[in-house]
């Protein structure tokens, strides 16, 4: 992909209708020659952004008395797991679950984590996933862990042959987008089975506008 063709998309998109809020920055690659039904077709991907996400992500972990001061100190929200029994009204966890983008979870717990939430978490995709580090042991640092998922998307496949992201927001420099979006790409690329001729098209477009194609993506 041409970071250049990139930055003639987002100047583009930049000469569309202003609006009265700060909107985000989407991306949609559309996939061709893959059999969904197959392992080629079962894509996910957590990607650290290099300039960040549009807002940084809202983490919660769910741990023991091992890890519970980190946990407070460096994420949004820290549930122990004495509380568990707190958890038991199925609303409580659904809110939760669209609260919090990613949740931590500490490794001994996991298959108290799973009896608790695991019904209402795993179907939306907020169970923990060791794929982004999001399973801590008992004596683990969460702190360079949440570092990282502040700057982390999740990217997947699911039941049609596009994925859909978001890079930033308005506030961003074209550069900083550009480079984001190329982050996102060759990541893609390096995993599809043929690489960048299983990406039919690319289009960029901001929450209200139009959508834009970059050329010879």
């Amino acid at each position: 992909m041409d970071k250049d063709k990139v930055l003639e998309a987002l100047k583009q998109i930049r000469a569309q209708e202003k609006r009265k809020f700060t909107q985000t920055i989407d991306v949609a690659f559309n996939l061709k020659e893959l059999d969904l039904n197959k392992e080629e077709g079962k894509l996910e991907e957590f990607i650290q952004l290099p300039h960040g996400r549009a807002k940084p992500a809202k983490i919660c972990a769910i741990v023991g008395a091992e890890l519970i001061e980190q946990a407070r100190k460096f994420c949004d929200l820290a549930i122990i797991s004495d509380d568990f029994p707190k958890w038991e009204d199925k609303r409580k966890i659904k809110k939760l679950a669209r609260e919090y983008d990613y949740f931590l979870g500490q490794a001994n717990m996991m298959p108290l984590i799973a009896k608790t939430f695991g019904r209402y978490f795993g179907p939306v995709g907020k169970m923990p996933n060791p794929k982004a580090g999001q399973i801590v042991p008992p004596k683990g640092n969460i702190e360079p862990v949440v570092k990282n998922l502040r700057n982390t998307i999740k990217v997947a496949i699911k039941k049609a042959p596009v994925i859909h992201c978001a890079i930033g927001s308005e506030k961003f420099t074209d550069e900083q987008l550009a480079e984001n979006l190329l982050a996102v790409f060759e990541r893609l690329k390096s995993k599809l089975p043929r690489q960048q001729h299983n990406i039919s098209n690319t289009f960029i477009k901001t929450t209200m506008g139009a959508s834009v194609k970059v050329e010879n993506a």
